[in-house]
């Protein structure tokens, strides 16, 4: 049976929250497995550091202690297939070092996997567009049902930089809040803010952004968004360990969010 490219987890018809899980998957189909320059323990390596381990159990046990359950939307396949998330605006930076939506370099400046447009190509057509037309479709189903959609991507990065990281010299907080001038307002902000109170908060460092469907972007106000980047040592022995006990805090925590933004 075909693995399917995402997968809905339906929420509570009048919530208007969208928990986004892009980067959990360790899953590699046969085609871009063969593609990849890696043997089978560099492949388990690169998959350890870039991964966003057990962030689809940390958003499905928020959504399961959320009093008003959200809509949760994850990825089914690992980013080194491809980055369903490398809208335009990151792409072009993030390909100067080989990783635009299909990564050719590790996260350490290895080669990947070959220069191939069109084997790059195939790979968008089958996983990229009907990820970002799928996600599309899920926000603007939320503004019918509900007037508004705030997308909560969730994330985690390591407690030490990665060599592929641009920006990996700022700060490394336990608790990342990724912004967008347009979709992230100062309600939303405050709310992320208080939410994780618990922990060390930062702002846009060391990653800024959120996701937002081109649809959207920029143009939709009733649209908002924010990224929430955990800091993995949190939650796991890195790199690519099990969850320990602070997993049920931080699912704890985004749990309240969701109350706070379900109440905005």
């Amino acid at each position: 049976m075909s693995v399917p490219v995402f997968r809905v987890d339906q929420g509570d018809t009048s919530s208007p929250v969208v928990l986004h899980v892009p980067h959990s998957s360790r899953r590699i189909s046969g085609p871009a497995r063969a593609s990849i320059a890696l043997d089978d323990a560099g492949l388990v390596a690169e998959l350890d550091h870039m991964t966003d381990a057990h962030t689809d159990q940390i958003a499905a046990r928020a959504a399961g202690a959320a009093r008003l359950r959200p809509w949760t939307f994850v990825n089914e396949w690992s980013r080194l297939v491809v980055d369903p998330e490398r809208l335009p605006d990151e792409q072009e930076e993030m390909a100067a070092v080989g990783m635009g939506a299909v990564y050719t370099r590790t996260s350490h400046g290895q080669r990947l996997r070959p220069d191939d447009p069109a084997f790059a190509q195939r790979l968008l057509d089958a996983h990229f567009h009907p990820y970002a037309q799928a996600m599309t479709d899920l926000v603007d189903e939320r503004l019918a049902a509900t007037g508004r959609a705030i997308v909560v991507d969730v994330h985690s990065y390591p407690a030490l930089a990665l060599p592929y990281e641009l920006h990996g010299d700022g700060p490394r907080p336990e608790i990342c809040l990724g912004t967008d001038g347009t979709h992230t307002p100062p309600w939303l902000r405050d709310a992320a803010a208080k939410a994780f109170a618990g922990y060390e908060v930062g702002f846009d460092s060391p990653f800024a952004g959120c996701y937002v469907p081109l649809k959207h972007h920029r143009t939709d106000e009733r649209v908002s968004a924010l990224m929430v980047e955990i800091r993995r040592d949190l939650y796991q022995s890195e790199p690519g360990g099990d969850p320990h006990s602070g997993l049920d805090r931080l699912a704890a925590a985004l749990a309240t969010l969701v109350d706070a933004l379900d109440a905005a």
